[in-house]
């Protein structure tokens, strides 16, 4: 139900929502070759598994998910593992704080993981929480107004706003597209109206600056009657950055950068440290080798056009 994390092992992690031991959902691992190693297999609580959604490697170099069911109360997990199998259950959802967490969570420049559930709240209606070392915070309750349903994780832009959609919800019931600050500061974008689309499933940041996404139904009429989706842009004034394949790495070790405008780039900074080795293959990529003294943070790529920062910041591993 959601797309491969590549971890730095050059092995793919990712889930599924039922099989197993337990016929309720794995997480597995598979080599680039496709050998496959199911990790963990989940287990039927009160009559339903976990329903586990996508991974997101964590700065701790385990992986970090969500289960749309289970749990005492079963409203919903929140779970790591490592890439050997190591498993531990982090918090068990209780309504108040969100129900069935949809999506994969997201990990801030701030070093803390956000996500979204589809329902509880103050409303019953869905929430946006934020997980850090002390527990789970509540940052919005949807209300319907602003939206309701989100179905999917959250995107983090250049701005540092996280942004996100609901699934339906706004003056039109047909979803909304939302920002919302790393403390809680929510806003309102945009309603959709069935003509530009509705029932939208997420975001990402382009290296142009722009946000695109996509509907599930909405736009022109097809053969189901109502429209069969969109693909939409969110300008929101954003400059470009570049982006990482792989948004972590190595003092010594490459890292491989997606960006416009790359050629005839002067330098390259990792947390504010230049880098003294790099090459641009193209004016959208280039490599360079991670110098000593880099810790955590943005990278900064200097070119013709301007100085270009990474959207999300940069993991060094040790």
């Amino acid at each position: 139900m959601a797309p491969l994390a590549l971890g730095a092992d050059g092995n793919y992690y990712g889930t599924t929502t039922l099989g197993g031991t337990g016929k309720a959902g794995t997480v597995f691992k598979v080599t680039p070759a496709g050998g496959v190693t199911v990790l963990y297999s989940f287990e039927m609580t009160n009559g339903s598994g976990p329903s586990p959604w996508g991974l997101v490697y964590g700065p701790d170099h385990a992986f970090y998910g969500v289960g749309q069911t289970g749990g005492p109360s079963n409203l919903g997990t929140i779970f790591r593992i490592t890439s050997s199998g190591s498993f531990t259950a982090i918090y068990d959802f209780d309504g108040t704080h969100g129900a069935s967490p949809l999506g994969s969570l997201v990990l801030a420049n701030d070093g803390n993981f956000y996500g979204t559930t589809a329902f509880g709240g103050n409303f019953n209606l869905g929430t946006v929480f934020r997980l850090d070392p002390v527990g789970v915070t509540v940052l919005h309750s949807f209300d319907g107004t602003d939206g309701e349903t989100p179905s999917v994780g959250l995107t983090q832009a250049t701005d540092g706003n996280l942004y996100g959609t609901t699934y339906a919800g706004g003056t039109q019931s047909a979803g909304t597209i939302f920002s919302i600050t790393t403390t809680g500061t929510f806003t309102s974008l945009y309603d959709f109206d069935i003509t530009h689309g509705s029932q939208p499933q997420g975001l990402m940041q382009h290296t142009n600056g722009t946000l695109y996404g996509t509907t599930g139904a909405g736009g022109s009429p097809c053969d189901l009657g109502s429209g069969c989706g969109t693909v939409f842009s969110l300008d929101m004034g954003l400059g470009p950055c570049v982006k990482f394949v792989l948004p972590f790495g190595q003092v010594g070790s490459g890292v491989q950068i997606l960006g416009q405008g790359l050629t005839g780039a002067t330098a390259i900074t990792f947390n504010g440290v230049p880098a003294t080795t790099f090459n641009v293959a193209s004016d959208t990529f280039m490599e360079a080798i991670v110098p000593p003294g880099a810790t955590t943070g943005p990278v900064q790529v200097t070119t013709p056009g301007g100085t270009l920062t990474s959207n999300v910041n940069l993991q060094i591993e040790p």
